[in-house]
């Protein structure tokens, strides 16, 4: 009997187009948080660059997740990835003749955010149709993998160069990169259809957006476990520019502090990742190890500033090492829950959810680190992380376990 293999042709090219994408908007992404914030001084101007990128997450998805349900995934992705291309090829032109303009960023990173949800809706549709029946917690757990491994690779190197090199130049750096991916990716061969009856009309889209918010209120266990984990990622990402502003501006720590303590976090999440590559948690056991966690990390992020470096890093090292482990086994246990016919939607409304959440926690968060120490806040928001953790998780278990408990037995033993 032939033996299954999670690298198929497909599976392989997507996923090195993916790390394609990766590699720029590591470095990107890096600069991005530290330039904002030594040309401003404020973490609430830092917060708003994050929160203005979310805006497109809240609209776009249920404008387009419809569409993504009926017609072929893969030609938007394509076409999304080539456009990135060239429009990081204009930015950086543009910035060799403008000085830094905090309005113009704002703008930039609009438009930028606007193509990135696009571009991710489309890959989130077509990206499960290339795993191997069987073998799904392995594939999104490889896919989860490359963006830790490559921030590892690329941030003390960026660290180092973001000053030196400009930000121009990582835009000319990220434009190769989305043109490679976009070559590789129209290589995939992958059999998708227009579904029957499909018409772009008002009406069609208005009733596809209440057939899923139907389905997802009588879905109990999706709609607590969505809250809570938009909560839970919405003060993660405000807890970013606290940990910026922290290593920027407390006594003995700077932005090469904040790399390695970045660093250690990606080293964490790829060891946990390759465990479950490895090993997969027996179903039975995946409600309850997930919520161990989910309690474990809010602690974690509640009193990291408080610790003294070394526990820093190995307690962000931790967090890294779990929270891979728990996203994975819920993402993997939610995409073969729901039926592939609303994945597009489904997709859309949590996009809404996180993009809602991410856009006022940051924007709180960053706001009150202007008046209160940047460790207190985390402290405050984590606090609240975890008792939502026990009345929305631990409150609804019956609903949500039942989720992970679909059906295995097309998976590997």
């Amino acid at each position: 009997m032939e033996k299954k293999t999670l690298w198929t042709r497909n599976y392989t090219t997507i996923i090195v187009a993916t790390a394609l994408g990766a590699l720029g908007n590591v470095a990107l992404n890096f600069a991005l948080s530290f330039i904002v914030f030594d040309e401003t001084g404020s973490t609430l101007a830092s917060a708003i660059l994050f929160a203005i990128q979310m805006i497109p997450g809240v609209v776009i998805p249920l404008l387009v997740s419809p569409v993504l349900d009926r017609y072929p995934r893969k030609p938007f992705l394509v076409f999304f990835d080539g456009l990135f291309a060239v429009m990081y090829l204009i930015a950086g032109i543009w910035l060799l003749v403008r000085p830094f303009s905090y309005i113009e960023y704002l703008l930039a990173s609009l438009v930028f955010a606007a193509i990135g949800e696009l571009d991710g809706m489309s890959f989130n549709a077509l990206f499960p149709k290339l795993i191997p029946k069987g073998m799904e917690e392995k594939g999104f757990t490889v896919s989860s993998l490359l963006y830790p491994i490559v921030t590892v690779i690329m941030t003390p190197v960026v660290s180092v160069l973001y000053k030196e090199v400009g930000l121009a130049n990582l835009l000319f750096f990220q434009a190769v990169c989305s043109l490679l991916a976009c070559v590789i990716e129209s290589t995939v061969k992958v059999e998708e259809s227009v579904v029957e009856g499909t018409e772009l009309s008002v009406k069609q889209w208005w009733g596809d957006i209440k057939d899923t918010a139907r389905y997802l209120k009588g879905e109990r266990g999706l709609l607590m476990q969505t809250i809570y984990s938009n909560y839970s990622n919405g003060t993660s990402t405000g807890f970013e520019a606290m940990k910026v502003a922290f290593f920027s501006t407390a006594a003995g720590f700077s932005p090469r502090l904040y790399a390695f303590f970045e660093g250690v976090y990606l080293f964490g999440r790829t060891i946990g990742g390759l465990l479950i590559v490895k090993k997969q948690t027996p179903r039975e056991k995946k409600f309850k190890k997930t919520f161990l966690i989910y309690v474990m990390i809010d602690f974690l992020e509640s009193i990291m500033l408080f610790l003294p470096y070394p526990a820093m890093l190995a307690g962000n090292c931790f967090s890294g090492f779990l929270g891979v482990q728990s996203g994975n086994i819920r993402y993997a246990a939610f995409q073969k829950y729901i039926p592939d016919s609303m994945r597009a939607r489904l997709d859309a409304f949590d996009s809404v959810f996180f993009l809602i959440f991410n856009s006022v926690l940051t924007l709180l968060i960053g706001a009150l680190g202007d008046i209160l120490p940047y460790r207190y806040v985390m402290l405050i928001f984590g606090s609240v992380s975890i008792a939502l953790c026990f009345i929305l998780v631990w409150g609804n278990r019956e609903h949500i376990e039942k989720i992970y408990l679909t059906d295995d037995t097309n998976e590997e033993t």
